[in-house]
């Protein structure tokens, strides 16, 4: 399974970007769609989530600012960041929980390759 992230780029605060990750592979079902993100000197942290019935759910930081939304037929979810402010500049990864077979309860994670947000005037 590969996760395709894209979307990153350099903004001035207040400004919005919307990231996109797209799921290929071997995959029967994907049970739930984050974005993390890693400032530098940072622990990568969870940003939101989207499982497959349809909740959301945001860190504090980004609650009001961020709306997180999944297409689940096409793998694929996204994050529309607004009002963003510098300390929102990190990389940004996409992370999955993926069911690969029908016959199997098993579920693997899966990371995208992370896209770089900036966020400076």
């Amino acid at each position: 399974v590969q996760l395709q992230a894209s979307g990153g780029g350099l903004v001035q605060p207040g400004g919005s970007l919307r990231l996109s990750c797209a799921a290929s592979g071997r995959i029967f079902s994907i049970n739930a769609m984050n974005w993390y993100r890693q400032a530098p000197e940072n622990q990568r942290e969870l940003v939101a989530g989207f499982t497959s019935g349809g909740s959301a759910n945001y860190a504090d930081s980004v609650k009001g600012r961020f709306t997180i939304s999944g297409d689940y037929a096409k793998n694929t979810v996204y994050l529309q960041m607004n009002s963003l402010k510098p300390e929102d500049t990190a990389v940004y990864y996409c992370h999955a929980r993926v069911r690969s077979y029908s016959w199997s309860l098993l579920e693997y994670n899966y990371w995208g390759q992370g896209t770089l947000v900036t966020v400076s005037s």
